[in-house]
């Protein structure tokens, strides 16, 4: 299974910055069926939206759902604040994070047949590397994480999915235009302390299946369509109940924990006194399953329905 179910949102906008992106022929298509979830207490709403942080310009325009939940809210939530996510102490702080601090390079620790896929990979997109800030001899001198995660990106970046059409930017544009508040559920030094914090065995897994590039197309492909769909039982199987069969501790700090953590800050907009809804979008692995928090909230006991106009027409 290709690494975009460890995607986070920073990765997406700082990595594929400064690549550019094939632009293919917008196709008219019905909009993307949303995941999309109302929390409900007496007096305020949060809605629950799932992301894709990569979309094509086809994905566009929104479910009507979608913009209705936008234009009721006051305020807008994403996994990072979007001032911090345009910040450029933030990229530098991935890459230093990245750095290897022993004097090796990259290809010591490889095993032979990752080595010269990378080699391959590298010698196939060094111009695309270059755009992107991350020139190819510039490679050997990150972890294997980061690493993993470039060729990811750069890989989708090449089907033509672009970071700034994914949902977060969409609506993080959306908002400063609507004058709408904007508020992170965590930081970027945190989501670069979870990634960074993959053993080494984790890391060099995730490197050899980010190489794996046929395999690689399908996966996004399918659950790119997915996403599409709403199809959550999909998604579902192919991005969280794979992820935490083959790196449950990854999974558990990369999603368990950090919904435990935003579950209480969604509380609290719940509780807050009056009416002020909140739109709060993040990455639709995050809401889905019993880990997600869709159901850790359910069962606290709000009432919680999925908004979806489409899916009563099938």
């Amino acid at each position: 299974m290709r690494p975009i179910r460890f995607l986070p949102a920073l990765c997406a906008a700082l990595l594929v910055a400064g690549l550019a992106i094939a632009k293919a022929p917008v196709a008219p298509a019905q909009p993307p069926v949303p995941l999309l979830w109302k929390v409900s207490d007496a007096d305020n709403a949060v809605y629950l939206l799932g992301s894709f942080h990569l979309l094509r310009p086809s994905d566009y325009p929104l479910s009507p759902d979608v913009e209705a939940a936008f234009k009721d809210a006051k305020t807008v939530v994403f996994e990072i604040a979007p001032d911090e996510m345009d910040s450029p102490a933030l990229a530098m702080q991935m890459g230093q994070a990245a750095l290897r601090s022993d004097g090796t390079q990259l290809d010591g620790e490889l095993p032979p047949t990752v080595r010269t896929k990378l080699a391959a990979w590298v010698a196939a997109h060094q111009g695309a590397l270059q755009k992107s800030g991350v020139p190819a001899q510039a490679l050997q001198l990150f972890e294997p994480w980061f690493v993993g995660l470039t060729v990811s990106i750069v890989d989708m970046a090449d089907m033509g999915l672009d970071p700034k059409l994914g949902l977060d930017r969409h609506f993080a544009t959306e908002a400063k235009a609507a004058g709408k508040p904007t508020a992170g559920l965590e930081t970027g030094a945190q989501q670069i302390a979870f990634l960074a914090g993959m053993d080494h065995d984790e890391q060099l897994q995730f490197l050899a299946e980010s190489l794996d590039e046929s395999q690689g197309r399908d996966d996004v492909e399918r659950l790119h369509a997915a996403w599409r769909r709403g199809d959550a039982k999909t998604l579902w199987d192919g991005m969280a109940a794979d992820m935490k069969r083959q790196y449950p501790r990854l999974y558990q700090h990369v999603d368990v924990d950090r919904n435990d953590a935003w579950v209480p800050k969604i509380e609290a907009r719940l509780a807050a006194p009056g009416h002020d809804d909140t739109l709060v979008v993040v990455g639709a692995l995050h809401l889905l399953g019993s880990d997600g928090v869709v159901e850790k909230l359910r069962a606290k006991g709000y009432k919680v329905e999925r908004i979806c106009s489409a899916c009563a027409t099938r």
